[in-house]
């Protein structure tokens, strides 16, 4: 497969994983009797993938989907539910995933992974110490503002508790095939841009440090990762990438980030104009 040609896959992949989160949080929302459209789903998982790209430990995600709901017409107490029960399904999938993916290609990946991944360890200690600093503040700034938010949301998560009662079990059961889809799609990006390679690694290693590298964000104290995510990528984190590794890196951060930052934004100042947006930021910001 020529580069061109699995970069249009990659296009592919991530199209379809927008489809399938959309459907996602359409499926929880009609099952709170609080319906969107699909083009409503589309643009507020837009927001949260704009929002996660931009904010350390992807923080700002869930807000930013929040507001989505909201101008959709959902009520603060049912978009509070769907986000919980989002999460409450998607985890056990991804655990599982992440079990499977461990048991079966942990030797490959070790075995392609482990001598670079030491090694780099060895050249880039100053760093890796910087990374796990800010961490630690990053984690202690996220318990201090998920405390406040608690604060601020206790009283709509009281009222929230009518719509957890009414919720029926289908929708939980219905994202279940959603979140395979989000899933795969997203962490085949790497394996796709490293079958281009002459030697590629072995499938089970790509596939693994694909894994790692996607949801280490999750717990990394800089935008989408960023500095953390390079490193272990150029370390070897996927196995050896035949010296090709900064061509790749470029197009898997476009694939599985930048889509995302820019069709949420462009989204974002469509949908709601770039004044708005600035008398958010400077709120946000408290500027």
């Amino acid at each position: 497969m020529s580069f061109l040609h699995a970069n249009l896959v990659c296009v592919a992949l991530m199209a379809l994983d927008f489809l399938a989160r959309a459907v996602r949080i359409q499926l929880i929302l009609r099952g709170l009797r609080s319906p969107v459209t699909l083009g409503q789903a589309l643009t507020l998982n837009a927001f949260g993938d704009a929002a996660c790209a931009l904010t350390p430990l992807r923080i700002g995600g869930e807000p930013a989907r929040l507001g989505g709901m909201l101008r959709a017409g959902v009520s603060a107490p049912a978009a509070f539910v769907a986000i919980s029960v989002e999460v409450l399904a998607a985890w056990p999938v991804i655990i599982v995933a992440a079990g499977w993916l461990i048991w079966s290609a942990a030797p490959d990946w070790w075995a392609a992974a482990g001598p670079r991944l030491t090694g780099g360890i060895h050249r880039a200690w100053p760093w890796l110490a910087l990374v796990a600093a800010a961490s630690l503040v990053a984690w202690r700034a996220a318990g201090h503002l998920r405390t406040s938010l608690g604060r601020l949301l206790r009283r709509p998560v009281r009222r929230a508790r009518v719509y957890w009662r009414r919720m029926p079990a289908w929708p939980l059961l219905a994202s279940v095939p959603c979140t395979l889809v989000d899933l795969i799609t997203r962490v085949a990006v790497l394996p796709v841009l490293a079958s281009t390679l002459p030697a590629p690694p072995p499938a089970g290693a790509v596939w693994l440090g694909s894994f790692a590298l996607l949801y280490a964000q999750l717990i990394l104290p800089t935008p989408s990762g960023a500095g953390a995510v390079e490193l272990g990528f150029m370390g070897g984190a996927a196995g050896g990438l035949g010296g090709r590794e900064t061509a790749l890196l470029i197009a898997w951060r476009i694939h599985t980030n930048v889509l995302g930052l820019v069709l949420g934004a462009w989204l974002a100042v469509r949908g709601l104009g770039w004044p708005a947006l600035r008398r958010a930021l400077h709120r946000s910001t408290g500027r």
